[in-house]
């Protein structure tokens, strides 16, 4: 288990969760920031930041350089993604270290070999079941190019383990438009996609406390809250068995010589 010696001293659950999309929060920001090794004064991209607290959070206790970028409208209904992200730098204290720029992927327009780092969280799955593998394949190639030669991802994604759904899981998470087992991938497919776009991969697993972030989430989410027979059901009837969270930390060659970077 992760100690988590940069989450713990943010110990209000509720606040959060209301401002991170997905399970994990500030937990799952600072284990894929040390699995990613990241240095101070190095300019890091968050793909999907949403309301930013973990952009934030990266920028306040590793003094990286932060681009966060979400093309969203905020559940509010009067703000972007984008606003939010600004307004938790100030409350962060790094308003100097934090960008936020209306946009997505695969369309980012930034200039090739730009960031020393990619970070992502619970964004790019939603892409993948919305839009299908094409897309997500389009969105990984984006942030392969933007990256310079030698510089990190860092993926961290909702999966499931590799095994069949269970049948009595199979109506909560098939509920609404987009099911979970349409977002949702293997650990050995989210690599595969990351490679076929150019990546090496340097370490990719299951999260080792999948089921805590999830557990979290059931139980602090403003969704799961109003709405406790959707993703908290689903979570519940789970129990771990084929739910999980996964994680690729990948490098883009030192010396490339892809077409996208000349």
């Amino acid at each position: 288990m992760h100690t988590y010696t940069k989450a713990n001293k943010y110990s209000d659950l509720e606040t959060i969760y209301a401002q991170c999309g997905g399970p994990g929060g500030l937990k799952l920001a600072e284990f894929i920031a040390d699995k990613m090794q990241l240095q101070a004064n190095k300019r890091l991209l968050d793909v999907g930041t949403s309301r930013g607290y973990q952009s934030c959070f990266l920028a306040k206790e590793y003094g990286v350089f932060v681009v966060g970028i979400d093309p969203w409208g905020d559940r509010d209904g009067t703000s972007t993604h984008i606003d939010h992200l600004m307004k938790n730098a100030q409350t962060f204290g790094v308003p100097e270290l934090v960008l936020g720029v209306q946009v997505g992927v695969p369309d980012t327009r930034f200039a090739a070999n730009t960031f020393d780092y990619v970070y992502s969280t619970t964004t790019l799955e939603m892409i993948r079941g919305i839009e299908g593998e094409e897309a997500y394949g389009k969105c990984l190639a984006e942030i392969y190019r933007v990256l310079r030669p030698g510089g990190v991802f860092g993926l961290g994604e909702p999966m499931h383990l590799d095994v069949e759904i269970p049948a009595d899981l199979a109506m909560p998470v098939a509920q609404g438009n987009e099911t979970w087992a349409d977002c949702f991938a293997t650990i050995q497919e989210t690599e595969t996609a990351c490679r076929s776009v150019g990546f090496e991969i340097v370490e990719a697993d299951y999260a080792p406390d999948a089921r805590l972030w999830w557990e979290e989430y059931a139980q602090y989410d403003p969704g799961c809250q109003t709405e406790p027979d959707g993703d908290r059901k689903a979570i519940q009837v789970d129990a771990g068995r084929w739910l999980s969270f996964g994680y690729v930390i990948a490098q883009k060659p030192p010396a490339s010589h892809d077409e996208t970077d000349k």
